[in-house]
């Protein structure tokens, strides 16, 4: 992955469009990542990667069944008095 100063990337917008079409860019504000930048595309399959990761953890809940209103009562006051 690429890596760039804020201010570079400020100063070469254009440019930095151009490139995060093929690879990420990091983002650095002095001399630390604080950013990434990249293409739409790459967006949208991370996005697609977490969706299906999200339905996958709720239908295993919806398969293993819910907690009871007493399991989910001892679990909040568990985790409150801890």
């Amino acid at each position: 992955m690429k890596e760039a100063a804020a201010t570079d990337v400020k100063n070469k917008f254009g440019q930095m469009l151009e490139t995060v079409m093929s690879e990420p860019v990091t983002i650095e504000k002095n001399g630390r990542p604080v950013a990434v930048m990249m293409s739409m595309a790459e967006y949208e399959r991370l996005m697609e990667i977490e969706d299906r990761y999200w339905g996958e953890k709720a239908l295993k809940a919806l398969e293993e069944g819910f907690a009871s209103d007493a399991e989910t009562k001892a679990l909040i006051e568990g985790k409150l008095g801890a």
